[in-house]
């Protein structure tokens, strides 16, 4: 029996002897990257079906999280280096940028990836369906059928897509052609919309995305909250009890856009 992020139960199978009893003693005992791959790896192998989601999109198979300590953050930008690297983001693009925030005398990092909406404003205006919403919850684009209209950097509220104005740069003699991953991966086209993936090709993998890795402060968490878990690569929390007894907030939450991304406060 797993939680969703409202605190209601979820029936889902226990493969494999991965109980959650059995699932908080190995976080006790191991801890670390090799730990939050394993288990990523378990859960996305054996899919739960949940109720569909605010905006009638279908069965959920998971409900990927993030979760952002900005008491952590120091505003190195090694998160938007990491992605630049992992997806080799055009120039003059940022997937997950880091503002610099003052509030009540004092001043914070504020990281911003794709927020990935339950109730997404730019899944609803694509007029040809190139924005869409993955099994696993992820808002994700087909650049195949991306038009470039705009419409969706227009309706998105947390400036979280670019436009790709320049051609793709051509890759380096005797670079490794391999065709990327499908799923997650831009293919960089010009004249489309893109944005943060959550690294879905690497969640495929069982991996953590490229920017939760690249945070020296450990910074960010990413994790499934139907399993109550998220992992900064170094250590797993239950994701109700970081939400509910850490004053976490969600971004421009008042919009009712529903966001799968939560923060805890730079100060209580």
């Amino acid at each position: 029996m797993a939680n969703d992020e409202k605190g209601k139960s979820v029936e889902g199978p226990d493969d494999d002897g991965l109980s959650r009893r059995r699932f908080l003693k190995a976080a006790g005992l191991a801890g670390g990257a090799v730990l939050a791959g394993y288990v990523i790896a378990q859960l996305t192998s054996s899919p739960i079906p949940v109720p569909s989601g605010a905006d009638g999109s279908p069965a959920r198979t998971r409900r990927w999280t993030m979760v952002i300590d900005l008491r952590r953050c120091d505003g190195c930008r090694k998160c938007t280096q990491a992605c630049h690297n992992e997806h080799d983001v055009p120039d003059g693009q940022e997937w997950i940028k880091v503002y610099q925030r003052t509030e009540n005398g004092g001043s914070y990092y504020f990281p911003r990836p794709c927020m990935h909406c339950e109730n997404a404003p730019c899944l609803k205006v694509c007029p040809v369906g190139a924005t869409f919403r993955s099994k696993d919850g992820l808002v994700l684009i087909d650049e195949d059928r991306c038009i470039g209209c705009r419409y969706c950097m227009a309706a998105c509220p947390y400036d979280a897509r670019s436009f790709n104005w320049g051609d793709p740069a051509q890759p380096e003699a005797g670079a490794d052609l391999s065709p990327m991953p499908t799923r997650g991966h831009t293919h960089h086209k010009r004249g489309i919309v893109e944005k943060c993936t959550f690294c879905a090709h690497r969640v495929d993998e069982g991996r953590l995305p490229a920017c939760v890795e690249g945070c020296p402060m450990k910074a960010i968490y990413f994790g499934d909250a139907n399993e109550d878990f998220v992992s900064n690569g170094a250590e797993v929390l239950r994701l109700s009890e970081v939400l509910g007894k850490q004053q976490a907030f969600r971004w421009k939450e008042e919009l009712g856009t529903e966001p799968r991304v939560y923060y805890l406060p730079a100060r209580r």
